[in-house]
């Protein structure tokens, strides 16, 4: 999958913030992966449903000169056959393959487990640990942070953004937190750009899980660890950041001497109570 000519075009549009007109016609090339390089920009506009300067601003946005240099680069990565290994995909087995290849790299980032040890000693070692995830990434914080708190005594979601989340932040720091867990997704919120660069005024630690290490959550992150997420589709898809949280629990439990005990009381309990269907 990643010699397809999808995959060379979600690996082109990775990294650069899109419009929602710059994402349709994204959308509209990863459909017709085979014959974007081949196609002019009046043809994309009438594909995209947009106007024809709106091509010209989405490859600026991507680096280029211009439409013509956007097509020339396409044509020069493009096989020198017939580009027909993934013809037989549909758009939406396209998406899935597309976030095969974000496992893929994921795995290969975590050859080097390094990071992600590093990560899970200081999210084990902050008392209470902050976990913050707006918009998008909501789900993802809310995810963590419902498992994390079977194995951590004391867990703190910050799913919600407006003037509070800098007095829950500085609550946290004040009650001996030492670290906190961002998942940072696009289109990504200026709040939560803000929020870092207060967690790090106040002397915390910023662990970021984002969608790249070029996100503009990075200067304001000690640790980002990169997952990227699925353009195939109207909205992103993010398996790789979900499948990197579990992985970072995993070695904040390695970090926790008692997060075993806690998930066998736990499981007393939820038996006692009759919580699940067996």
């Amino acid at each position: 999958m990643s010699d397809s000519p999808a995959a060379r075009l979600q690996q082109l549009f990775e990294g650069h913030r899109l419009t929602p007109t710059q994402r349709r016609i994204a959308h509209s090339m990863v459909r017709q992966a085979a014959d974007a390089p081949f196609l002019s920009s009046v043809e994309l506009a009438e594909l995209a449903g947009v106007s024809q300067p709106s091509v010209t601003r989405f490859a600026v946005a991507l680096g280029f000169d211009g439409y013509p240099a956007l097509r020339r680069h396409l044509r020069e990565v493009a096989p020198a056959g017939p580009a027909a290994q993934d013809s037989s995909y549909n758009e939406y087995q396209q998406a899935v393959q597309g976030e095969i290849e974000n496992l893929r790299r994921l795995a290969e980032l975590l050859a080097d487990p390094a990071p992600v040890e590093r990560a899970g000693r200081l999210l084990a070692a902050s008392r209470p640990l902050p976990v913050l995830g707006l918009r998008a990434a909501s789900s993802q914080a809310r995810g963590f942070a419902y498992f994390a708190a079977k194995v951590h005594p004391d867990v703190r979601l910050l799913d919600e953004g407006g003037t509070m989340l800098a007095d829950r932040i500085d609550t946290a720091r004040h009650a001996g937190a030492s670290a906190l867990l961002c998942f940072a997704l696009p289109r990504h919120p200026k709040e939560v750009v803000d929020a870092l660069a207060y967690a790090r005024s106040a002397g915390l630690t910023v662990v970021t899980v984002a969608d790249s290490a070029f996100a503009p959550v990075a200067r304001h992150s000690d640790l980002l660890i990169p997952a990227a997420v699925g353009t195939g589709l109207a909205f992103d898809t993010v398996c790789a950041p979900m499948l990197l949280g579990r992985v970072l629990l995993e070695a904040m439990c390695d970090g926790l001497p008692d997060a075993q005990a806690r998930l066998e009381e736990f499981d007393a309990r939820a038996s006692a109570r009759g919580l699940f269907v067996e």
